[in-house]
């Protein structure tokens, strides 16, 4: 078999030229003379049968040919680069620094447990959370991945869903003694609501509900309102100081225990997507796409976060009451 790419040290030259700018700067990086890096670059460019370098006593060009030869010659020795580290890293312990923004929520209740069982297998990999409700800027602001929630705009990133997340309507058992429990929609007008504020619009944040099999948002309002932290309306609500809409997997420990109460079973039934964020053109080290497999793979299992399996919907509760189990609508 005949070796078709002896001449990659003589592309490596090329390479070296180029980014140090003269035959002068790259010999004294790579430890030679200028005259061996030019004929190695002579040597590429007869067997291209293409002039690559315009040169001057002074300094070097490139000319169209160069300039593409450049490009394409880079995005190769990139593939090779990173062959290379998956074939170590498969032989290796996976090692390095994984950036992640995650929205209060999800960054409270289900990462967590997703990060400890990625972390003691990969005990030499640092991962550093960032939680916010703001979507921060992957590229610009150096994070490999974000979760996300909501539908995602064709941004160029690549969106994974993570999971269809139930939404529930909850307040304390003594705030439904004080107040009473509501029947309909409209009873909600006449309570306690805790909105939060978007951050992006400084609106209220719409309320979620199914009605006669048909999809419907309902604007809260309330003397209370919450910003920043969403989670902030949960605890106010366990509390007693009225009623708010969350996710299952943020209450399903309260409602088994009797702390929070269902209330509008009966419009429940709605959902919100969660997404795996990241870059397509990145070149992702190989502990990044060990996460991304990881915490989508959780996803797939329905393995991911401490509330576990979703459980059937609970009725209307009455003031003072446990909860209890009835399907939503």
């Amino acid at each position: 078999m005949s070796r078709n790419f002896e001449y990659l040290g003589d592309v490596e030259v090329f390479l070296a030229v180029v980014e140090h700018g003269s035959f002068t700067a790259a010999a004294a990086a790579l430890s030679t003379t200028a005259s061996v890096l030019s004929r190695a670059v002579g040597r590429l460019e007869a067997r291209l049968g293409q002039q690559l370098l315009r040169r001057t006593t002074r300094r070097i060009g490139l000319t169209d040919a160069g300039r593409r030869y450049m490009d394409q010659s880079r995005q190769a020795f990139e593939l090779l680069r990173e062959a290379e580290n998956e074939a170590r890293s498969a032989s290796a312990a996976l090692s390095g620094r994984v950036r992640i923004s995650a929205p209060t929520t999800y960054g409270h209740y289900r990462l967590p447990a997703q990060l400890q069982a990625f972390a003691a297998r990969h005990p030499q990999v640092r991962l550093e959370l960032n939680i916010t409700n703001r979507n921060v800027d992957l590229i610009a602001e150096g994070f490999d991945m974000a979760i996300r929630l909501g539908e995602q705009p064709d941004s160029g990133l690549v969106a994974r869903r993570l999971e269809d997340a139930r939404l529930r309507l909850v307040a304390a058992p003594g705030y439904l003694a004080r107040a009473g429990v509501p029947q309909r929609l409209d009873d909600l007008r006449a309570h306690a609501c805790l909105p939060f504020v978007m951050p992006r619009t400084g609106r209220h944040g719409a309320w979620s509900f199914r009605v006669d099999g048909e999809d419907r948002d309902w604007q809260p309002d309330g003397l209370l309102e919450v910003s920043d932290d969403v989670l902030a309306t949960v605890s106010l609500a366990e509390q007693g100081m009225g009623i708010c809409q969350t996710y299952d997997f943020v209450v399903h420990e309260r409602l088994a225990s009797g702390r929070l109460v269902e209330v509008l079973a009966g419009f429940g039934g709605r959902t919100r997507p969660f997404s795996l964020m990241y870059a397509p053109h990145r070149h992702a080290s190989a502990a990044v796409r060990a996460l991304i497999d990881a915490l989508c793979g959780a996803a797939a299992i329905g393995s991911g976060g401490a509330a576990g399996p979703q459980t059937p919907g609970r009725p209307a509760a009455t003031p003072g009451s446990a909860p209890s189990a009835a399907p939503p609508a």
